[in-house]
């Protein structure tokens, strides 16, 4: 370590009585003291008494650190763990738990802090970017919207999100394509996670009115880390849909696979990749599959650029439907 080490030790050292106070050291020596408020994706938010705004830093910058406080502590292959956490080396670090339990841990397997005492509004994330192009010939003009908002507890996730999509030009009937969704995680073991969702598609190059499916199953995070999440999960799906064309209403179950994969440590662009295939039980020879691929670059001030490519294939699609469709929108965004 460089000479700030003694410094910092003495600071931390100087404030035994202020629970609040956390202090952290960096890889080149540099320190800085504060109020951890979370750790998540990587990144870590911490707040100072001479700054008005709280600094974000890579966690894999960080080599020491002490706190008071008590977290829920994310690992990426143990359960979570309620507790406190202090460095002991330059990359093991001791979580204390409410019970006096003592275990160490590389820094980096280390994959989210909440603090306990963190406010019902800290744990919302939310983001939505627009586009909009216009060509003078035809008089075409099409607007686009993504958008979603999140919410994290100890034990379980929540996601919405809502995708529209609506194309105008002269002599030309008006695209329209719109898709939402709402998905429950809840950790039951390490890794392991039981998932519920509902989704909503409806497509007029499909001839889709309504596209309903239901779904249950359970997952796995294969890699868990500050710098990549991937895993998969299996379940069954209650699909309902209604159509445009004279196609027949169509009730079925199915069973589904998927994956997804998010690279959030590749500096200011991040990707997130999703993957559904779906195997009719109660209609025969019929599979379907659901996709996304966003990449993502951040901007000063929570904003962003993003691109990304929405899509869906029915070999068996109602009567004068495309059996492929795909959007690919570009937009500008926030997020907070």
């Amino acid at each position: 370590m460089k000479n700030s080490l003694p410094v910092f030790l003495l600071v931390i050292i100087s404030f035994p009585s202020f629970s609040q106070t956390d202090s952290l050291v960096f890889k080149n020596g540099n320190f800085i003291v504060g109020e951890i408020k979370f750790m998540e994706r990587g990144v870590l938010t911490i707040e100072t008494d001479f700054s008005d705004s709280d600094f974000k830093i890579e966690w894999d910058k960080v080599q020491f650190i002490k706190s008071q406080e008590r977290f829920f502590i994310s690992i990426s292959d143990d359960l979570p763990i309620y507790g406190r956490l202090e460095s002991t080396s330059n990359s093991m670090v001791k979580i204390i738990s409410e019970d006096g339990e003592a275990r160490e841990y590389d820094i980096n397997n280390i994959v989210m802090l909440l603090p306990v005492e963190e406010t019902f509004g800290d744990r919302f994330n939310a983001s939505i970017d627009l586009g909009f192009s216009l060509t003078k010939a035809n008089d075409l003009r099409q607007y686009t919207s993504r958008s979603n908002i999140g919410y994290k507890a100890e034990k379980w996730t929540s996601e919405a999100n809502f995708n529209a999509l609506r194309s105008t030009q002269e002599e030309a009937d008006t695209i329209r394509r719109a898709e939402t969704g709402i998905i429950f995680r809840y950790l039951v073991y390490r890794n392991w996670y039981i998932t519920a969702s509902i989704s909503l598609l409806s497509n007029t190059e499909q001839k889709l009115d309504m596209r309903n499916n239901w779904k249950l199953g359970i997952g796995k995070y294969f890699i868990h880390t500050n710098q990549s999440h991937w895993g998969g999960r299996i379940g069954i799906n209650r699909n309902i849909e209604r159509f445009t064309s004279e196609t027949p209403d169509r009730n079925s179950w199915e069973i589904y696979l998927g994956s997804e994969l998010d690279l959030f440590d590749i500096g200011d662009l991040s990707m997130y990749t999703n993957i559904l295939a779906f195997r009719s039980v109660t209609e025969a020879g019929r599979w379907r599959m659901d996709g996304s691929f966003d990449a993502k670059y951040d901007l000063p001030l929570d904003f962003y650029i993003k691109a990304g490519i929405s899509f869906n294939y029915d070999n068996q699609p109602a009567i004068g439907a495309s059996d492929w469709d795909y959007v690919i929108q570009t937009g500008f965004g926030w997020e907070w």
